[in-house]
């Protein structure tokens, strides 16, 4: 009789092994993904919406500062305001991320008044302020006791009384400053009267008044050519400091890498040369660090805190 042999069974699978093997496998596969995300991260902002918000958002850079934040994976959301004194609260209650319409002695104003502490994170240019009139083609013309129309808001209407007091219509106590009011004027010394109104509707005064201080953006906006002025303060003069206009975000904010960036794309000149373009050659571009503007700042706010 033949001698009788046990058939051997295939040998079962090491699952131990398998499931190692496996883990292994998506171990690597993590790895890579992270891999992937971390070499791409640094050359590519979070991707979201900043809403900003802006008294000009019908000016033509627009467009062009939207397409250059879209390709980074930013959208800028704009959101348009009608008057200065909607954006600020605006963007301390968390509506907005960023906001670009106002200069440094407005937001220090601003922040003083309402204890609070946005912070600008970029300076975009200068304008200066301008003497405009339709009846009169020169500052010489303006008649003794003529009446001259200014910004009723604090520091436009500073600012506008030293603009008249360059161009020898008035007389300030002691010079004047930046916190100066129509009751520094001194009468006996000044050749005209001014009545404060509100800055968007500077413009619309010009028909009853024999001239008007008229905000760069109305007067474009009005429909005025800024050539056409009679008279206007140097954008580039260092007394025209506390009027850089500025890109300004909440203090918790200011070092967020997505709003910087959102900043720096406002120097691309192909964004600066449109803003030129549509002040009609008057906007002056200022590139200050976010430290130097908010050292001025500073410096505002401590002078309008000893005024008060």
């Amino acid at each position: 009789m033949s001698e009788l042999t046990t058939p051997q069974l295939p040998e079962r699978p090491q699952r131990r092994g398998v499931l190692i093997g496996l883990i292994a496998f998506l171990v690597v596969a993590v790895m890579a993904v992270v891999a992937v995300v971390w070499t791409t991260g640094d050359d590519d902002p979070q991707a979201r919406t900043v809403r900003i918000g802006t008294t000009e958002a019908g000016a033509p850079y627009w467009a062009t500062y939207r397409e250059l934040a879209a390709a980074e994976g930013i959208t800028l959301d704009v959101v348009s305001f009608s008057d200065y004194t909607q954006a600020n609260p605006a963007l301390s209650q968390g509506q907005l991320d960023l906001n670009l319409f106002q200069h440094l002695l407005f937001l220090a104003n601003y922040n003083v008044a309402n204890s609070d502490t946005l912070t600008p994170i970029a300076s975009t240019y200068v304008v200066p302020l301008s003497l405009y009139s339709r009846k009169h083609g020169t500052v010489e013309a303006i008649p003794d006791g003529g009446t001259v129309a200014i910004p009723n808001d604090p520091t436009n209407q500073a600012r506008a009384l030293l603009v008249l007091q360059q161009a020898g219509l008035i007389t300030l106590t002691g010079g004047g400053s930046v916190l100066s009011t129509p009751a520094e004027i001194v009468a006996e010394e000044s050749k005209v009267t001014v009545t404060p109104v509100d800055a968007a509707q500077t413009v619309a005064s010009l028909s009853s008044v024999d001239a008007a201080v008229v905000n760069n953006n109305f007067a474009l906006n009005g429909g005025l050519d800024p050539s056409t002025a009679l008279f206007g303060d140097d954008p580039a003069s260092p007394t025209a400091e506390p009027y850089i206009n500025a890109i300004v975000a909440r203090a918790d904010t200011k070092d967020d890498p997505v709003l910087r960036r959102v900043a720096e794309l406002y120097r691309d000149p192909r964004v600066t040369s449109l803003v030129e373009a549509e002040s009609k050659g008057t906007s002056v571009a200022v590139e200050r660090p976010a430290d130097e503007l908010a050292g001025i700042l500073g410096t505002l706010s401590d002078t309008i805190r000893a005024a008060g």
